[in-house]
């Protein structure tokens, strides 16, 4: 009875063994020690976490000129309002001086109307 141990068939041990030897190399290839070389240090959690930063980092730099964008903005409006503010004092106080003529005139005029009254009855 021929063996039948492992690595035996109707061919002989030599091509089976070849086929393990083969798979054996396989796995090696695919151990952790040669990965790490074969990427030159980065492991893939490094190189996310490297895009990760430049994103966020990219980000930031939109965000803060956003914000630069909105507070000039806000800074323009800021300057327009208080000029209006300073205009609508402004015709305030014109209104105020205005009422205060009208009024001296009114008061002017119903004095002048009351001597003419006088003469017109004396």
């Amino acid at each position: 009875m021929p063996p039948t141990g492992r690595g035996m068939d109707n061919k002989g041990p030599k091509p089976k063994l070849s086929q393990e030897v083969e798979q054996t190399s396989a796995y090696c290839d695919n151990s952790p020690a040669k990965n790490k070389k074969a990427h030159s240090g980065k492991t893939p959690a490094s190189i996310s976490s490297g895009l990760f930063e430049a994103a966020l980092a990219g980000a930031n730099r939109e965000v803060n000129m956003l914000f630069s964008k909105y507070s000039e903005v806000l800074s323009e409006r800021a300057a327009i309002d208080a000029s209006q503010v300073r205009e609508l004092e402004d015709i305030l106080m014109e209104a105020r001086n205005l009422e205060s003529h009208l009024k001296e005139k009114k008061d002017h005029l119903r004095r002048t109307l009351a001597i003419i009254s006088d003469k017109l009855q004396g």
